[in-house]
């Protein structure tokens, strides 16, 4: 079985549409939808915390094989607005224990900086047969709303990511302790440290009913 994990139910809503979605339950704030037998989704709230625990619940109650997380993220490169990201691995940009000598963005839990998804060159070779244009790489997890600025400047330096966000980390870190399989793919919402960042104006809807029209068919093959 194949769970969706999003954010919010903007970026849900035009899957729940075009697939004659059904809710199934609403357990602790997190509304899951089956989207076709052996595909369902969810929503779980926007931030690390709200992801880790909604995902945690998910896995206890559907024992996926794979969880899939789907949603917007801004850009650290130049890229084009709603340009499609299959994420290679994770990091926690908020994350800070180096007083007590650890690296940053250290997780002392698991001892690791860096939250891999499951084998990545496959799932890209996934897309590209279905004909999908995409870019692969690191995206950056954390609990802030990025903007363009010095807080997005030291990101980018720090860990190298091509994105930001703030669920996919929790969900990858969640993924790896239950020995879940994970993937993510991102639709391009901004450019954080581009001078031509309004140059394109981004609009949310459409940019996510393109990305679900990605998604379900990459569910698919998974499946």
């Amino acid at each position: 079985m194949i769970g969706l994990a999003y954010a919010l139910k903007g970026e849900i809503r035009s899957l729940l549409r075009s697939a004659e979605a059904k809710p199934l339950e609403t357990v602790s704030g997190v509304a899951v939808y089956e989207i076709e037998p052996g595909i369902l989704a969810y929503t779980g709230g926007v931030g690390k915390v709200n992801a880790a625990m909604s995902a945690q619940l998910f896995i206890d109650r559907y024992h996926p094989q794979w969880i899939v997380n789907a949603g917007c993220a801004g850009s650290f490169l130049d890229l084009p607005i709603g340009t499609v990201v299959l994420a290679e691995d994770f990091i926690q940009h908020d994350v800070d224990t180096t007083a007590m000598g650890d690296p940053i963005g250290l997780v002392s839990t698991v001892d690791r900086v860096d939250f891999p998804t499951t084998e990545p060159e496959r799932l890209s070779a996934i897309l590209s047969a279905q004909g999908v244009e995409h870019r692969t790489g690191r995206v950056a997890t954390g609990e802030v709303f990025m903007t363009k600025g010095s807080r997005a400047d030291w990101v980018a330096k720090t860990f190298s990511p091509m994105l930001c966000e703030m669920e996919g980390g929790a969900i990858a870190q969640v993924c790896l302790r239950n020995e879940v399989r994970f993937a993510a793919l991102k639709s391009v919402s901004d450019r954080l440290c581009q001078e031509n960042n309004a140059e394109e104006y981004f609009n949310y809807g459409e940019a996510m009913a393109k990305l679900n029209g990605i998604v379900l068919p990459f569910a698919r093959a998974l499946a």
